[in-house]
């Protein structure tokens, strides 16, 4: 029978695996978000086609309720960081994406994904 200490060393490193799985997917998502939205603006530019062909100005998602008491709370503010390559983006606002604490600590500086 394993001992306490084994069976914590076991969870952590399935932890520590199930984390790593979890950054891979979340890569694997971004990289096909952004080839899916390259060929969609490949196919539109190609065709001729625009958004208002399409029927949509805007992005289809609902516009957020202010809160009662800031009447500010949970609008979204605009986007100030941007990573050319995957496409995400980071407000300024909260703690620093993944994307780009990656990028800062490799040695770029965050001046590089001002939009």
């Amino acid at each position: 029978m394993a001992t306490y200490q084994d069976l914590m060393s076991q969870k952590a490193a399935l932890e520590r695996q199930a984390a790593a799985l979890t950054e891979q997917i979340e890569t694997a998502r971004r990289a096909e978000h952004s080839a899916v939205i390259a060929r969609i603006k490949a196919l539109m530019d190609e065709h001729g086609i625009t958004l208002a062909d399409l029927g949509r100005s805007k992005s289809p998602v609902k516009p957020a309720k202010a809160a009662k008491t800031g009447g500010t709370a949970g609008r979204k503010v605009a986007v100030k960081y941007r990573n050319t390559a995957t496409g995400d983006t980071w407000s300024g606002r909260g703690l620093q994406p993944n994307w780009l604490k990656a990028a800062l600590a490799s040695g770029r500086k965050i001046e590089e994904f001002s939009v």
